[in-house]
C-alpha cells in the first residue's frame, strides 16, 4: 500500500477524533464561561451586601458622633449615608438584575422597610436634639429601640450574604462539575487521537518513512553543500520514498553536470584574466627580455602542468634562439633553423606528439610528451615560435584557441618593439658605420657634464680619405669608413662609446679613464688600423692610418671644451706628421681649464 493511502486513512480518523476533541473543548468551555459567569454573580452580590452592611454602620455612627461631639460636619456625613441608604431600594432592583433568587429579594425588601424604620428614630432623635431636648435625643438613639432597629437591620443583611453565598457555592460546583467532565472528555478524545497518531507515526513514518529518510540525510546534506561525489543508492519501491531517491539521483546528475559546467567556466574565466593581465603587460614592454620575463610569468599560472619556451630570430635572422622557457620542457635547443619547425614552414600551428598523428618538428627529437608550435607571426613576418608542451594531446587541443590568441598578440609585440628598436636605431646611429651618430654625442656629453667621474675624449680622423674617394671611388671610400668603425668598435673597453662625428672624423668617449689611460688606447688603436690592410671587392686599397687627439676632464679642463681640447690635440697630431695620438696637455702653452681655439 503506498503511504499516500496509508496517511489519508490516518488523516481522516485522526480529523473525526480531532474534530470530536474540538467540541468536548467547546462544551468545556461553555461550562468554564458558565462557571465564571456564577462566580462573577457571586461576587456583584456579595459586593452589593457588602455595600448594604458598610452603609448601615456607617450612618448610625455618623449620627451618634453628632450627638456626641455636636459638629455639624458629623451631621452633614450623616445626611450623605442617609442618601446613600435610600439606595437601599434601588440596590433591591439591581440584585433582581443580577440574578437574585425571590427569597434574597424578599429579604432585600426587609432590608428596606427596617433601614426605613431605623431612619426615623434617627430622625426624630435629632430633631429632639435641636429643640433642645439632646438628653432625650441620646437616649432615643444609644437606646434600646434604637439598638434593636440597628441589630434587625445588620441580622439581614448577614442573612441575605448567607443566602447569597450558599446559592452561588452550588451553582459554582455544579458548573465546576460540568466544566471538568466535558475536559476529561475532550482529553480523551485527544489521548485517542495521539494513539493513532503514534500508530502512524510507527508503522508508516518510522518503518516506511524516518529509515530510509535518516539514510538519506546524510546524502541530502552533501549534495545540499555541493558535494557531489556522494553515492545515491538504489531503492526498489514503487512509493513515495522510491520516487524521491530516484529524483535525489537525477538532482545528483545534474548537480554533477552544473559543477563540471561551472569549473569550466570557472577555468575560461581564469584564463581569460591572466591572458588580460599578460595582454596589458605586454603592451607596456619596451625589451624583448621584459616580453620574455612576462610570458615566463604569465603562462605557468595561465596554464598549470604545460611546459613551454619562447623563441625569437638571431641578430642575423637565420636562426631562432630561445628567450625564456618555464616548467622544465623536454627540448630546448640552443638554437635552431626555421627550416626545423614545421609550424614556421607552414605558417600555422603544428601538433606534434609520439602517436604519430602528424609529422614531428625535427627540433623536437629529444621529446616524448605531445607538443604544441604556434609561430610569432605580425603583418605576414615571422618574428618567433611559441612551443608548448603538455603530459596529454587534450590538453593542449583544449587551449589552442587561446595559445594561437596568445601568440597573435605576443607576435604583435615582439613585432612592435623590432619596429620601435629600428627607428630608435635610425634615430641615434649612423647608417653607414653603424656607429652613434653626432646627436647621440651630444646627449652623452650633457650625460658625463653630470658626473663627477673622471672622462676622456678621442678625437679620430682618417688620414688622407679624400685619396681613396679620389683614386678608388666613393664606394671604396665607404669601405674604408665601415673598416675603421669595425677596428674601433671592437677594440673599445666596456666603459667606453664611439660615435661618427662627421665625414671621415670618430669621436671615443671613455668613462673613468684618465688621459693618460686614454692616450695608450689612441697609440693601440692607431696600431691596429695600420696593421690591417684593406681591400675591396678584390681591389687591394692600401694601409689605413688615423690621427688621434686625446682630453680628459675635469682634471684638464671642463666638460664642456672636452670635444674642443681633444680636436685640437687632433690638429696637433696632423700636424706632428699623422698616424699618431697626441694628449692635448703635451703641447706647448696649454693650460687646463682652458679650450682651444
Amino acid at each position: 500500500m503506498r503511504i499516500g493511502t496509508i496517511t489519508n486513512l490516518a488523516y481522516v480518523a485522526t480529523v473525526l477524533l480531532t474534530m470530536l476533541a474540538g467540541l468536548s473543548f467547546i462544551l468545556s468551555a461553555h461550562s468554564a464561561l458558565l462557571e465564571r459567569r456564577a462566580v462573577e454573580q457571586h461576587l456583584a452580590l456579595g459586593e452589593l451586601v457588602d455595600e448594604l452592611d458598610i452603609g448601615a454602620e456607617k450612618r448610625t455612627d455618623d449620627i451618634r458622633l453628632y450627638f456626641m461631639r455636636g459638629a455639624e460636619d458629623e451631621l452633614a456625613a450623616f445626611y450623605v449615608d442617609e442618601k446613600d441608604e435610600r439606595g437601599f431600594e434601588a440596590a433591591a432592583q439591581r440584585a433582581r438584575t443580577l440574578g437574585a433568587t425571590e427569597d434574597e429579594i424578599a429579604v432585600l425588601n426587609r432590608i428596606v422597610t427596617e433601614a426605613e424604620a431605623l431612619d426615623t428614630i434617627e430622625r426624630a432623635a435629632i430633631a429632639d436634639y435641636r429643640d433642645g431636648r439632646q438628653e432625650a435625643a441620646r437616649q432615643a438613639v444609644f437606646g434600646p429601640a434604637h439598638e434593636a432597629a440597628h441589630k434587625d437591620l445588620l441580622g439581614s443583611v448577614d442573612e441575605v450574604q448567607q443566602m447569597i453565598t450558599a446559592r452561588s457555592g452550588e451553582a459554582l460546583s455544579r458548573a465546576k462539575a460540568r466544566s471538568d467532565l466535558f475536559d476529561i472528555i475532550a482529553k480523551s478524545m485527544l489521548a485517542l487521537t495521539a494513539l493513532v497518531f503514534l500508530g502512524v507515526l510507527y508503522f508508516v513514518l518510522k518503518r516506511r518513512i524516518a529509515t530510509p529518510i535518516v539514510a538519506m540525510t546524510g546524502i541530502i546534506n552533501r549534495l545540499a553543500k555541493q558535494d557531489f561525489d556522494v553515492e545515491v543508492p538504489q531503492v526498489a519501491r514503487r512509493d513515495e520514498i522510491g520516487e524521491m531517491t530516484a529524483a535525489i539521483a537525477v538532482f545528483r546528475a545534474n548537480g554533477l553536470e552544473r559543477e563540471r559546467l561551472a569549473a569550466e567556466l570557472r577555468r575560461d574565466q581564469r584564463i581569460k584574466d591572466f591572458i588580460l593581465q599578460m595582454m596589458h603587460r605586454l603592451q607596456a614592454c619596451q625589451t624583448q627580455d621584459e616580453i620574455a620575463d612576462v610570458v615566463t610569468l604569465f603562462m605557468p599560472q595561465t596554464f598549470p602542468g604545460m611546459a613551454g619556451s619562447l623563441y625569437t630570430h638571431d641578430e642575423g635572422h637565420r636562426s631562432l634562439v630561445p628567450r625564456s622557457s618555464w616548467n622544465g620542457p623536454e627540448t630546448t635547443p640552443a638554437a635552431f633553423p626555421a627550416e626545423q619547425c614545421w609550424a614556421l614552414r607552414r605558417g600555422r600551428p603544428h601538433l606534434s606528439d609520439s602517436n604519430d598523428h602528424d609529422v614531428a618538428c625535427p627540433h623536437l627529437e629529444e621529446t616524448q610528451r605531445p607538443a604544441l608550435c604556434v609561430p610569432l607571426t605580425a603583418l605576414g613576418e615571422t618574428v618567433g615560435l611559441l612551443h608548448l608542451e603538455a603530459a596529454e594531446l587534450d590538453r593542449l587541443e583544449e587551449a589552442r584557441l587561446y595559445l594561437e590568441l596568445i601568440a597573435e598578440n605576443l607576435g604583435l609585440a615582439i613585432a612592435n618593439l623590432q619596429l620601435r628598436e629600428r627607428l630608435t636605431g635610425m634615430a641615434i646611429r649612423d647608417p653607414l658605420s653603424g656607429l652613434l651618430n653626432r646627436r647621440s654625442l651630444d646627449e652623452a656629453i650633457n650625460r658625463i657634464a653630470k658626473a663627477p667621474a673622471p672622462h676622456a675624449c678621442l678625437m679620430l680622423d682618417i688620414d688622407h680619405f679624400k685619396r681613396f674617394n679620389d683614386e678608388f671611388g666613393h664606394d671604396a671610400g665607404d669601405a674604408v669608413i665601415r673598416h675603421v668603425a669595425d677596428i674601433l668598435h671592437s677594440a673599445l673597453p666596456e666603459a667606453g662609446e664611439v660615435f661618427r662625428f662627421g665625414g671621415e672624423e670618430f669621436t671615443i668617449l671613455l668613462d673613468g679613464v684618465g688621459e693618460a689611460e686614454a692616450l695608450r688606447l689612441g697609440e693601440t688603436l692607431c696600431a691596429q688600423i695600420a696593421a690591417a690592410p684593406l681591400s675591396d671587392h678584390g681591389r687591394f686599397l692600401g694601409t689605413v692610418t688615423v690621427s688621434v687627439g686625446v682630453a680628459a676632464a675635469p682634471q684638464e679642463g671642463p666638460v664642456a671644451t672636452l670635444l674642443a681640447r681633444a680636436d685640437t690635440a687632433l690638429l696637433a697630431a696632423k700636424t706632428a706628421g699623422r698616424n699618431r695620438a697626441v694628449a692635448v696637455s703635451s703641447l706647448r702653452g696649454f693650460r687646463p681649464g682652458a679650450a682651444a681655439g
